[in-house]
């Protein structure tokens, strides 16, 4: 622990201190313009870090990591367009509490349960990194697949008008993902002749289409109301009691801790990413509540739970790198990268070997959460001013800003016309009943889905495996219990209103 707080104290050194803010700035403002994405702002980042010292360089890049997981809850709670996938549960409660005439309220319960989430999950980085990373790495394809449709299995909770709609929504992101080349054979498939096609949709693209030209659609929809404005009325709510904020948060101790633990788990296994662990927080959330039926209407308690658990995935992510070289997402595999260009080989014996850098990175994830409070209220003095803009002239510059970043994905106008199409097709759903989230939480899994299970048909033919495994049939056990739970929430539900039997079966 000396040696913890002997680094802790070097990052004060003016030099060191400014890039760690430089990095976490840029990670804030990276999250919080939907299309830039994290990955984009460190890879742009990187650079810029080859001529400093090891710590110095590798603390940016924790810096731009931490801002820009908590960064996507801006636009996610004021436009109603998550930054990044990993504030997707955000826009269900954050975006309806600002409509609300609380978007100070939403933003700053983001915050700080980014922050208090990304803190708890930092006690695990320190203590048990390599014990962690070595039961992740007991998961094999068969548990990676159960695992994927136990998230899927979210459906159920997250479809709030019909479980039918919303499987229909998921079953549709999974066939999106079909389109382009195999992810295991590298054979072509449903590209119909065209290159773009070959690698399948961009997943961005699809992303910002689905909630952003949807949202915008919809309230250039409702421009006509007597109401004015960008939908959030003349009279809104900016400032907040950031002690009544904190004792909001605590207020929740279950949810909180259950949040962080799932972010720090889902982190910790490979390849799995911020974008299923805020969706799995936010179910488990639902699941556990007293008022579940409440979930998307703008209450603090899916905020906390999404927000709390995308930085403790940032935690979860930081541990399997660092314990075994293995990338977590594409940042962490940049970040991978940076460790090796600056001579630094991770591994089991990494903390003992690098202690100063473990023990910097360590202490540079700590000092950045609350940098990180700290900068993004700066941010939100230029942000949050976005929702006074009247609706003729928000919409505008929102569709440019949406359009500039399925552009900038690689630079081709394919993305743009995959963004116009899927906005499109969001707007349809919205219009007639069916779920978005359902629909990007298929897109997200469908190549995972696919390629684990070929992976474990290939390791081996006994499909029964899937069930015997103890991990994995665990985990398939839970989808079904899942499902269930949420059929029984729903009967609950119905009675509470007073609704005829009937009738609920029918919303099925």
């Amino acid at each position: 622990m000396e040696l913890f707080f002997s680094t802790c104290l070097a990052l004060f050194e003016p030099r060191m201190f400014l890039s760690l803010c430089a990095g976490i700035l840029a990670g804030v403002v990276g999250g919080a313009i939907p299309g830039i994405t994290i990955t984009m702002t460190i890879i742009l980042t990187l650079p810029f870090t080859f001529g400093m010292p090891s710590l110095q360089g590798l603390a940016t890049m924790i810096g731009v990591y931490v801002g820009g997981s908590a960064g996507g809850l801006i636009s996610a709670c004021l436009l109603g367009i998550p930054g990044t996938p990993s504030a997707i549960a955000t826009t269900f409660d954050g975006f309806p509490m600002a409509r609300k005439g609380e978007p100070g309220r939403a933003v700053w319960l983001g915050i700080w349960a980014s922050c208090i989430g990304g803190l708890l999950a930092g006690i695990p980085l320190i203590v048990g990194a390599t014990q962690l990373a070595y039961l992740a790495l007991n998961f094999g394809p068969w548990e990676y697949f159960s695992l994927f449709i136990l998230t899927l299995s979210i459906v159920a909770s997250l479809s709030e008008q019909s479980l039918v709609k919303g499987l229909i929504a998921s079953i549709f992101g999974l066939l999106v993902t079909s389109f382009g080349t195999d992810p295991l054979m590298a054979i072509p498939r449903l590209t119909f002749g065209w290159d773009f096609l070959r690698t399948g949709f961009p997943f961005l693209p699809i992303l910002i289409g689905v909630f952003g030209l949807s949202q915008i659609m919809s309230d250039l929809e409702k421009a006509g109301s007597a109401q004015e404005g960008s939908g959030f009325g003349r009279d809104f709510n900016m400032k907040v009691s950031h002690p009544a904020i904190i004792r909001e948060i605590f207020a929740q101790p279950v949810n909180l801790i259950r949040s962080t633990l799932v972010g720090l788990w889902i982190g910790i296994l490979p390849a799995v990413g911020g974008s299923a662990a805020n969706i799995l927080a936010y179910d488990q959330a639902k699941k556990g509540s007293k008022y579940p039926e409440r979930f998307g209407t703008g209450i603090p308690d899916g905020i906390i739970a999404s927000e709390s658990s995308n930085n403790a995935n940032v935690g979860g992510s930081l541990i399997t790198m660092m314990a075994f070289g293995i990338p977590g997402d594409a940042v962490t595999a940049v970040m991978l990268g940076a460790l090796i260009i600056h001579g630094i080989q991770p591994g089991p014996m990494f903390v003992v070997t690098n202690a100063p850098i473990a023990y910097g990175m360590f202490a540079a994830y700590f000092l950045a959460h609350p940098l990180m409070v700290i900068l993004e209220g700066l941010f939100l003095r230029v942000a949050l001013p976005v929702v006074k803009l009247p609706q003729h002239i928000l919409a505008p510059i929102v569709l440019v800003l949406c359009v500039i970043g399925s552009y900038a994905l690689n630079n081709i106008i394919e993305n743009v016309w995959t963004f116009f199409i899927f906005g499109a097709l969001g707007y349809l759903m919205v219009k007639t009943g069916f779920p978005l989230a359902p629909l990007i939480l298929g897109v997200i899994l469908g190549d995972m889905i696919e390629t684990n299970y070929i992976r474990a048909m290939m390791t081996s033919s006994d499909w029964m495996l899937f069930f015997t495994r103890p991990w994995s049939g665990f985990m398939l056990a839970l989808s079904v219990i899942s499902f269930g739970y949420s059929l029984w929430q729903r009967h609950r539900a119905a009675k509470r209103a007073g609704a005829p039997s009937g009738e609920a079966d029918v919303e099925f």
